[in-house]
C-alpha cells in the first residue's frame, strides 16, 4: 500500500510539473543587451550563452537580442541608457561606473589580486555583492562579474621591458581617474579615451598604445595596428552585467528569478571560457607577428613601488573604508 502510495504521488508530481511551469508569470519580452566587443569575442559568446539561458529557462518567452561592437554606444552611454529605460541590459568595464557610484573605483586600483581564483572570491563574496546592490538607488541592476581579465600593455613605438620605456608613448587609458593617475606615474602620456574610438586612434597615430587583456587584443584586431605586447598584469579587470532598474523593476518574480538564475550561469560559462581563451590568444599574437615580451618580477616591483601612492590618494578621496573591505576581503581569499 505504501509503495502504491509512492508511485501515486510521483505520477500526480509529474503530471503537475509542466502545469507549475507553464503556470509561471513570464511574459513575451525582447530584450535589447549591448556591449562592447564584436560577436565573435569571449563577450559576444557568453552573451550568445547568456540569451540561450534565459530562453531555455522562460520557454522561449524572454529573447535576447544582442548587440555588439559598441553599436548602442560606449559603455558610459548604454549606462545612461539603461538608468533612462531606453536599454534594458549590458555588459560592460566595472570603470566607467566611477562616476554613478564612486567606490567602483577601488577596482582599478593596480597589483591587487595575485590570480584569478582570488578574483572570483572576492567578486563573488560579500565583498563584491555589497557593490552590486549600491548600484539599486542610481537605477541600476546589477547582476554578477563577469572576467575581463589581467590587463597587459601594447604600443607601436617599442618594446616594453623596463619602466622607462613607457616614457613618452601616447597611452589610451579607460575615462577614469586612477588608470590616468597611474600610467603617467610611470612616464607614459595618459590619453583617456572610449574603446569604441579606440582602433581608429591607434590607426591614425592619436595614441601610440593602450592596455587590455589579451583577449580583447585578438578579438579587436589590435594587432593591425600594433606590434608590441608587453604582459604586466598590472590590474584585474571585471566586467558587470547591468540591468535597467526601471525595466528590472516592471518583471515579475517569476521573471526576476529566471533572470538571475540565467546570469550567474552565464558568468560560470564566460569564466571558463575567457581563461582558456586567454592562452589561446597569447599564441594567435604571436602568430600575427607581434612581439612578446613579460615583465620581470623586478621591474613588476618597481612599478608597484611607484603606484603606491595611488592607494593613499584613493583613501584620502573618501575611498578608505571601502578600500580597507576591500583589502580584508582579498586577505581573507588567501587564508
Amino acid at each position: 500500500m505504501f509503495r502504491k502510495l509512492l508511485l501515486a504521488t510521483g505520477i500526480a508530481a509529474a503530471l503537475l510539473a509542466p502545469v507549475a511551469a507553464s503556470a509561471q508569470d513570464v511574459k513575451t519580452r525582447i530584450i535589447r543587451f549591448g556591449y562592447g566587443l564584436s560577436e565573435s569575442s569571449n563577450q559576444g559568446r557568453a552573451v550568445k550563452y547568456f540569451a540561450e539561458e534565459l530562453s531555455k529557462r522562460s520557454g522561449g518567452k524572454l529573447k535576447v537580442k544582442g548587440f555588439g561592437d559598441a553599436s548602442l554606444g560606449s559603455d558610459i552611454q548604454m549606462q545612461n541608457a539603461l538608468i533612462g529605460g531606453a536599454q534594458e541590459m549590458m555588459v560592460g568595464s566595472t570603470a566607467t561606473l566611477v562616476g554613478i557610484v564612486k567606490d567602483f573605483g577601488v577596482y582599478d586600483l593596480p597589483f591587487l589580486f595575485n590570480n584569478e581564483k582570488e578574483a572570483d572570491a572576492v567578486l563573488d563574496g560579500p565583498f563584491g555583492e555589497k557593490l552590486l546592490k549600491s548600484l539599486n538607488d542610481k537605477g541600476l541592476v546589477g547582476l554578477v562579474y563577469w572576467e575581463n581579465g589581467f590587463r597587459n600593455l601594447t604600443n607601436s613605438k617599442r618594446p616594453i621591458t623596463k619602466l622607462e620605456d613607457m616614457g613618452g608613448i601616447k597611452l589610451r587609458v579607460m575615462q577614469n581617474p586612477v588608470y590616468i593617475d597611474m600610467f603617467n606615474r610611470f612616464g607614459a602620456n595618459a590619453v583617456p579615451l572610449a574603446f569604441s574610438e579606440l582602433f581608429t586612434a591607434m590607426e591614425t597615430g592619436t595614441v601610440d598604445g593602450q592596455e587590455n587583456p589579451v583577449t580583447t587584443i585578438q578579438s579587436s584586431k589590435f594587432y593591425e595596428v600594433q606590434k608590441y605586447l608587453t604582459i604586466s598584469r598590472h590590474v584585474y579587470s571585471p566586467w558587470i552585467m547591468l540591468a535597467s532598474k526601471r525595466w528590472y523593476d516592471g518583471l515579475s518574480a517569476d521573471e526576476k528569478k529566471i533572470l538571475n538564475e540565467a546570469a550567474v550561469a552565464s558568468r560560470d560559462f564566460e569564466r571558463k571560457d575567457s581563461r582558456e581563451a586567454s592562452a589561446q590568444s597569447i599564441a594567435y599574437l604571436k602568430e600575427k607577428g607581434m612581439q612578446i615580451n613579460e615583465l620581470s618580477p623586478a621591474e613588476l616591483e618597481r612599478m608597484r613601488e611607484m603606484v603606491k601612492p595611488a592607494f593613499d590618494k584613493y583613501a584620502a578621496d573618501g575611498g578608505a573604508d571601502v578600500l580597507k573591505d576591500l583589502q580584508g576581503a582579498i586577505a581573507a581569499s588567501r587564508k
